[in-house]
């Protein structure tokens, strides 16, 4: 039982890590928004609602293992920056952690043999895989724009009508999804 507890700790530090997730994305939207900037602001409003799902997804998982489940606060937000080359770049830097993150857990289930924790991980696994390339590749149109924040805002604009909705097979959210 002693293992099982080190995926699940694991798996409650990540409850913290998406729900700081969260605010960082509320606060780059709110830094958007104050430039009238509303493509930018929408990308990360909506990115903030995904991050708290994702949170509350891992509540639900220890809630159906019977696992104890004590929501965090949250860690430090940047509010302030140079550019929005600079908050991308910020986007990109905490997705990349995310994953690292979601992959330490992945290696927990699976050294405990935690088959069941290893297949909720898998979800998230795959989910970071497009979270990292959407802001790579977000953070590549704003540095071939150039400055032009309109071509930034157009670029989002035009993919606006791809925008996928949940995976089906995302996990189930405690209190559902918004």
């Amino acid at each position: 039982m002693a293992e099982t507890r080190k995926f699940a700790g694991l798996l409650q530090t990540q409850i913290r890590h998406e729900f700081t997730a969260a605010q960082q994305y509320i606060a780059l939207a709110v830094w958007f928004d104050a430039r009238d900037l509303p493509r930018l602001a929408k990308r990360f409003y909506r990115q903030a609602l995904e991050e708290r799902n994702h949170a509350l997804a891992m509540v639900r998982y220890l809630l159906d293992r019977n696992e104890p489940v004590a929501i965090p606060g949250t860690g430090d937000v940047r509010n302030d920056f140079s550019s929005v080359h600079e908050a991308i770049e910020l986007a990109v830097t905490q997705e990349r952690a995310v994953t690292a993150d979601i992959q330490a857990m992945a290696k927990a289930a699976r050294a405990e043999e935690d088959y069941l924790g290893e297949q909720f991980v898998h979800w998230f696994l795959k989910e970071q895989v497009e979270e990292v390339a959407q802001m790579s590749t977000l953070l590549t149109v704003v540095e071939r724009a150039g400055g032009n924040l309109f071509e930034v805002e157009n670029h989002l604009f035009r993919e606006s009508g791809a925008e996928a909705e949940d995976a089906p097979d995302m996990p189930p959210v405690a209190g559902g999804k918004l």
